[in-house]
């Protein structure tokens, strides 16, 4: 069979029955008189959780299993939205709303197993393992959340973590949502800018910092910047510091500061779950664009835990007892989805070092030695460990490994082929695909359908997603803007300080009004899945890890030679296609030369003040740069032209002649 009829995977009918996809539907059948039959395909189940919202949603409540004021599984009565009828920011007078009479706590559904299995395993980039039972974790998440209350935290207050992908990051997330503060994270690899640009919007009252991670066998020593951290947080209470891969728990960085293991270990008994509304914030998530300081989003907890259970069980068919790994920090929202499988009762591993340490084995052994059920990844991983010749079919036991799942950026097919050949022949590959902005995902895999080559599977339930082209019209087979047209429980119910929701409109419902634009560039296939071939916008995702150009730009102000500036992702070949590179484009002062003493000074600028994935790998002088008549540099022009795609509208652009040494330059760096 050739590729064009052959797909890369399909499910057996014994493994379709199985899941759990199929038990929800029979749950569905029986309790919903709307609901499609059990043996419906997937394109009637989906069809079904986007006209009717209240059934599905409602039917996620029960099967999840959801705890809460009206018992384990019983949704809550009145309604199940507000304003469902109604794409648009949340409000209280118009919605959308969801279950405005539900009262949880998100920790306590997380924690709902209690017993001596593991809940979460640590292993370190150095071998170092540490796990903790559901048992062991109920109680210092407690303590945890019983030290807060003693510091005066209550519902609402921001606590903040600086942290490595490490055990006490989840204890301490989980003892903020026990209490109903709001739990705001950031990866120590960003640097002390990127920070104070994040959480100086939030005025946390805790900071929860490591002191220090190992990457690439060096030891990072983080004590500086957490210094300078903590002094622009004038809100801060108290600093509580992890101790450092060497075991230093030194706590000398702040007048207010003290170290975990006495602060998190001094707590009396664990204190009542705090049950609050559905719409109670649980997280601040950050997500970057071209101008001003990253858009701090708020995520409820009713919408996270909702969307998170419906994702791990329905679409990823992730059962009590399984292992899951996502290769993440703490800075990106799939830490966040990992930690929600503690939900259903799945151990969660966790992975704090570079990904591709020992030659590339490092996150196999992993894998092999933990006995991983479900291995999630990045599509530059897969792309580079294929480069590196890293084949785990040959060295490593992936016996209990039945699914891989990618995100981050596109999965090109050749990685699809490299998962076939190298790493384990017949195990199905799920790109999936969302962001920070959702907390989720809009497509993802599915236990019922097939796996293409270069494709994601299917949008998920209960999410409207279409493609639109240019004049706004659904297209198949066609390029063009990812939206949502219906609203969704994950959606944030805010962002922070934009009283007025202007800020919120403005991200998403401005260019479409009554339609959620994601920023993905995207097209539906007609067997019913998706290609995602990047971001509409101007937003960088090197490596899956999204930044904003306009961080890079407050830190490119400061040179004097560079007049102008303009940042974009310039992706690179068939394996360069699954990820960016970024790219630096500079028109220089008079008299300013681009050598590589000033090339060497904005990379470590970079490197230091925001971050080190989003370094420039690509740094070039240009004649001039594409602005817009109202004089916008426009960074979607400069994207196309490099890329070699024709750019739209060229009448709005004052200077269009400028778009020709991009071509030029696009051609010479692809080749």
């Amino acid at each position: 069979m050739n590729e064009s009829t052959a797909p890369f995977w399909a499910p057996d009918p014994a493994r379709r029955a199985a899941s759990r996809l199929a038990a929800f539907c029979e749950v569905a059948h029986r309790r919903e008189p709307s609901a499609p039959s059990p043996s419906a395909p997937y394109d009637a189940w989906h069809a079904w959780s986007v006209e009717h919202p209240d059934a599905f949603w409602r039917t996620v409540w029960h099967f999840g299993g959801v705890i809460s004021a009206s018992g384990i599984g019983v949704p809550p009565p009145g309604v199940v939205g507000v304003g469902l009828e109604r794409m648009a920011p949340p409000d209280p007078l118009h919605g959308p709303r969801w279950f405005p009479e539900a009262r949880l706590n998100f920790a306590e559904n997380l924690l709902r197993r209690r017993d001596a299995g593991d809940a979460l395993v640590f292993v370190g980039e150095d071998g170092t393992r540490r796990a903790l039972s559901f048992d062991a974790l109920f109680v210092e998440s407690g303590r945890v959340a019983a030290a807060l209350l003693a510091e005066g935290v209550r519902p609402g207050d921001r606590v903040a973590g600086f942290v490595a992908n490490v055990p006490e990051a989840v204890v301490a997330m989980l003892g903020c949502a026990w209490i109903g503060a709001v739990w705001s994270s950031c990866s120590p690899d960003f640097g002390s800018d990127g920070v104070v640009d994040r959480f100086g919007q939030i005025a946390p009252v805790v900071l929860v910092a490591s002191t220090g991670y190992r990457y690439n066998g060096k030891a990072i020593d983080l004590r500086a910047r957490i210094a300078t951290i903590a002094a622009a947080l004038p809100s801060l209470r108290r600093v509580v510091l992890l101790p450092s891969a060497d075991g230093d728990d030194r706590a000398d960085v702040h007048p207010r500061a003290t170290a975990w293991t006495s602060w998190a270990g001094a707590g009396s008994a664990p204190p009542e779950f705090v049950r609050l509304p559905f719409d109670h914030p649980l997280y601040v998530m950050y997500s970057s664009g071209t101008t001003g300081l990253p858009k701090a989003m708020v995520h409820s907890a009713g919408g996270t835990l909702l969307q998170h259970l419906k994702e791990h069980e329905l679409h990823g068919d992730l059962r009590a007892g399984e292992r899951i790994f996502y290769f993440t920090t703490c800075g990106w929202m799939m830490w966040n989805w990992l930690v929600s499988a503690l939900a259903v009762g799945a151990t969660i591993v966790l992975y704090d070092g570079a990904p591709l340490a020992q030659r590339g084995a490092v996150l196999w052994d992993l894998a092999a030695r933990e006995g991983l059920q479900v291995f999630g990844t990045s599509a530059r991983f897969l792309a580079m460990s294929e480069q590196l010749g890293v084949r785990p079919v040959e060295t490593h036991d992936l016996s209990a490994l039945r699914s891989i799942l990618s995100t981050g950026s596109p999965l090109s097919a050749a990685s699809f082929d490299y998962v076939a050949r190298s790493v384990k022949p017949g195990i199905p590959v799920a790109s999936i695909s969302g962001g920070t902005d959702i907390i989720s995902c809009f497509a993802l895999g599915n236990p019922w359908l097939p796996v293409w080559r270069g494709e994601l599977q299917a949008p998920g339930l209960g999410m409207a997603v279409a493609v639109l082209d240019e004049t706004r019209r659904p297209v198949v087979g066609t390029p063009g803007e990812l939206v949502c047209t219906r609203p969704f429980p994950s959606m944030p119910v805010a962002f922070w300080n934009d009283p007025t929701g202007a800020k919120y409109r403005a991200a998403y419902f401005e260019q479409i009004p009554g339609v959620w634009c994601h920023g993905d560039w995207a097209e539906v296939t007609p067997r019913g899945g998706l290609v995602i071939h990047g971001r509409s916008d101007a937003t960088l995702n090197p490596g899956g890890v999204r930044i904003g150009t306009a961080e890079l730009y407050r830190q490119l102000e400061r040179f004097t030679e560079i007049a102008e500036s303009v940042v974009v992702g310039l992706r690179v070949g068939e394996q360069g296609g699954s990820d960016e590179r970024v790219a630096l484009f500079v028109r220089l002062a008079a008299g300013a030369a681009l050598d590589d003493a000033l090339v060497e000074r904005v990379r470590r600028r970079i490197r230091e003040a925001t971050s080190p994935h989003h370094v420039p790998r690509i740094i070039r002088a240009v004649e001039d740069i594409p602005r817009t008549l109202n004089g916008k540099l426009s960074e979607i022009a400069v994207r196309e032209a490099l890329h070699g795609r024709a750019v739209r509208n060229t009448a709005a652009l004052a200077n269009p002649s400028s778009l020709a040494e991009f071509e030029r330059l696009g051609r010479e760096l692809r080749a």
